[in-house]
């Protein structure tokens, strides 16, 4: 048991316990989750349409170009899909579960995880490695997006792969023999990947940590290990043919959108209002590396002192270009330093090892013989331990009170599953301080993998497919099979205009203002439909009124819009009787014959006089 949990080198059972672990921790909910809105269900829908029209070139949004991200998860997309429908014989893409997406985020998270444990092992050793990948099968933001068809996670995938291939490459750069052409084959093609995937973003920690190491050392010698010439000409093989293609179908369109408004569009002003200010991911990081931004930030001084280390070196050099980037362009999400996880798990592992390790070094020689630092650490260094443990066990309780309290908000009502998340989430932080002040690595390993998965299990798999108030698409979508008018009948909605409504309802319909809806009623009253939400519906009754039509409500819905974090009421409408109709003419009331007159009194004969 204990080289399970302090290997000297990675063996395939600890691979497939890496394996296991993150398919428990992400397969929850990844089939009964809905489509995520905005991206999730944008990413998909283009890669629907690619599958409707046979184009793979182009990427398109309903009528609109997406000219935003390049064409490697749509093609990946659309190979899950297809796999998906051969297995189950339905080739409808408009009823292919949005699941059948979102197997590439899952391949690329569980990839990425076993990747964190071989760069991890290059690195710093096989424990350091298989602490690290453990850290991030369980981490908030992993699973997140391993349960979303969009691309982060198999950008993860290949920027681990990337980065475990030049970290070894330059931590044996003084070597007379140079790296092997596994090595090098495995940055090029994770690069091109990753290029295919999100465009420059690889770019970042690669030519970031270059540069960084290059001029910090005034060392640029070892770049030769790379085999420059030949990994170039793998990249331009792999991204040209379609880069060309995509150039010629656009005119040079989707390079001019891609790259002007998309990517640097996003440094000037927060898209979409995602904005934040400088010390957004300083803070988030907390959250979103849950459980294991614990040992990240015990780990921060130990990583400063040990900078001048090869291994430290490189992944600081991984870490804090990537990071002040993103700190500085305007548009902020949590996701988009998702990148730089690896190298934090790699450090904050290897800070818990070395403590664990000093501190029984120290028990055996009753520290003689050890440097200052880690015999008792200073005052200072004191406090910012317990600064973190503070601010670690707060976020804890967030996350155990988002468990238990969304329910609460969102349905009015206590879930026991929110009851048991918010449990879990609690007793796995508090257990993860205390264990990490023990210092027992067999002990620590076992509350990450069992709490964090637990946590997310029961907070992802259990009580977000639960709160029926944020997943507004699907119950509309199921209102208007329902109330299908005819086969080709089409929904028009305004007010809510969310990506998954048209993942959900179809390719065609329709998302606007009240008088393109009204027109819509108008131009098919027999077959339209009409979601409309109440800000907007007088508008929307003027307009189909002008039009001589009123609206026929068929059913009344209401949720929460997470998108717009707000409440939403919306009515489903067909065309009503038009409003100037003549009414029916009535028939004439039944004319009662007039009573009959009396008969007349008939005269008395005339008595005869005497």
């Amino acid at each position: 048991m204990t080289d399970t949990f302090r290997p000297a080198v990675l063996r395939p059972v600890h691979y497939v316990i890496l394996a296991l672990l993150a398919l428990a921790t992400f397969l929850p909910g990844f089939t009964t989750i809905p489509p995520f809105d905005r991206d999730e269900s944008r990413f998909a829908q283009a890669t629907r349409q690619m599958l409707e029209t046979h184009d793979f070139v182009s990427i398109r949004f309903q009528d609109e170009a997406r000219n935003k991200k390049p064409v490697g998860i749509h093609w990946l997309q659309s190979a899950t899909v297809t796999a998906v429908q051969a297995i189950t014989g339905d080739t409808n893409p408009e009823t292919t579960p949005i699941w059948a997406y979102r197997l590439p985020s899952l391949i690329g998270a569980v990839v990425a995880v076993l990747l964190t444990a071989w760069a991890g092992q290059l690195l710093f050793g096989a424990t350091a490695g298989f602490g690290a990948a453990l850290l991030m099968a369980v981490s908030v933001l992993l699973g997140v997006e391993a349960r979303m068809a969009k691309t982060d996670a198999v950008l993860l995938a290949t920027v681990v792969a990337a980065m475990g291939a030049l970290g070894r490459i330059y931590m044996d750069r003084r070597k007379p023999i140079p790296p092997t052409w596994g090595l090098t084959l495995t940055f090029w093609v994770a690069l091109g990947v990753g290029i295919l995937i999100k465009g420059p973003v690889i770019l970042l920690p690669v030519l970031g940590s270059i540069i960084t190491l290059g001029f910090a050392d005034r060392d640029w010698s070892w770049l030769k290990g790379l085999r420059p010439l030949p990994g170039l000409a793998i990249v331009l093989a792999m991204v040209l043919p379609w880069a060309i293609a995509i150039a010629i179908a656009t005119k040079g369109q989707f390079f001019a959108d891609a790259i002007g408004h998309e990517f640097l569009g996003k440094v000037n002003s927060g898209q979409e209002k995602h904005a934040g200010p400088p010390g957004y991911y300083l803070i988030t990081f907390w959250l979103s590396f849950w459980p294991g931004s614990l040992l990240v930030g015990l780990g921060a001084a130990w990583a400063w002192r040990r900078r001048h280390d090869d291994a430290v070196r490189f992944c600081l050099a991984w870490i804090v270009p990537t990071w002040l980037i993103f700190e500085a362009v305007a548009t902020k999400l949590p996701h988009y330093v998702l990148p730089t996880f690896p190298a934090l798990a790699f450090l904050g592992m290897a800070a818990l090892l070395s403590r664990i390790d000093a501190k029984a070094a120290a028990e055996r020689a009753a520290n003689r013989n050890l440097p200052r630092e880690e015999r008792k650490p200073a005052l200072a260094g004191r406090i910012g331990r317990w600064a973190v443990i503070v601010l670690y066990l707060l976020i804890t309780l967030a996350v155990a009170m988002l468990g238990a309290g969304a329910p609460l908000r969102l349905e009015g009502t206590n879930l026991p599953a929110g009851i048991v998340a918010g449990g879990l989430a609690l007793a796995t932080g508090i257990a993860f301080v205390v264990l990490e002040r023990i210092g027992c690595v067999k002990r620590l390993t076992l509350a990450v993998a069992a709490g964090g998965a637990l946590s997310l299990i029961s907070i992802l798999g259990l009580v977000m497919p639960s709160l029926k108030a944020m997943w507004l698409s699907p119950a509309i979508a199921q209102a208007v099979a329902d109330h299908r008018l005819c086969p080709t009948t089409v929904l028009a909605a305004a007010g809510y205009t969310e990506p998954s409504l048209v993942f959900l309802a179809g390719t065609k319909t329709k998302l606007g203002e009240p008088d393109m809806v009204a027109n819509h009623l108008a131009d098919d009253p027999s077959c339209g439909l009409a979601l409309v939400r109440d800000k907007e519906e007088p508008a929307f009754a003027a307009q189909l009124a002008a039009r001589g039509l009123a609206p026929e409500l068929i059913k009344h819905f209401r949720g929460f819009n997470y998108s717009r974090g707000n409440w939403a009421n919306l009515a489903l409408y067909r065309a009503g009787a038009p409003v100037n109709a003549p009414a029916p003419a009535a028939e004439p009331p039944a004319v009662e014959p007039p009573p009959a007159e009396p008969p007349a009194a008939t005269p008395a004969p005339a008595t005869p006089q005497p």
